[in-house]
Formats: C-alpha cells, structure tokens, sequence
C-alpha cells in the first residue's frame, strides 16, 4: 500500500490538539497545537546533523499540508 506522504488525524481525548503524521523518513507526529513532536525513528549520533537540518523542514512541510487541507474543507 502507497501511503500518503503526511495524514492529518485527531483523537477525542486529546480535543485541543491537531496531529499531523508524516509516513516518509524520518517518521514522525507533530501536534501543532503545541509544535511537540515524537520522532518514530531511533537515529544514531551521525545522523543528529542532518536530522537539525531537514526538521525545520519537513515541519514546514507539515504546516503547509495542514493549511492547505482546512483550505480545501472550508470550500466544501
């Protein structure tokens, strides 16, 4: 199964948060309500650099997918 490369979920018990999963390395959940996010993946120490540099990213990446899922909600 081809998956998506970022999914947007919520969870009643947590009402106030906004979740967003990304399904490419390196996976991860970010809650936008608070920008906390828990890395799916165990990374060795070589690999801290790059993960410094490509997080601001693929955070970004997140937002704007959560931005422009609502977008297309709200011209339903």
């Amino acid at each position: 199964m081809e998956l998506p490369k970022f999914l947007l979920g919520d969870n009643t018990d947590y009402p106030d948060a906004i979740f967003i999963m990304h399904t490419d390395y390196p996976r991860f959940i970010i809650n936008l309500a608070n920008d906390e996010v828990e890395w799916l993946e165990d990374f060795d120490p070589a690999d801290e650099k790059e993960l410094e540099t490509e997080a601001g990213n693929l955070i970004q990446q997140a937002n704007d997918f959560y931005d422009r899922e609502i977008s297309r909600f709200e011209e339903q």
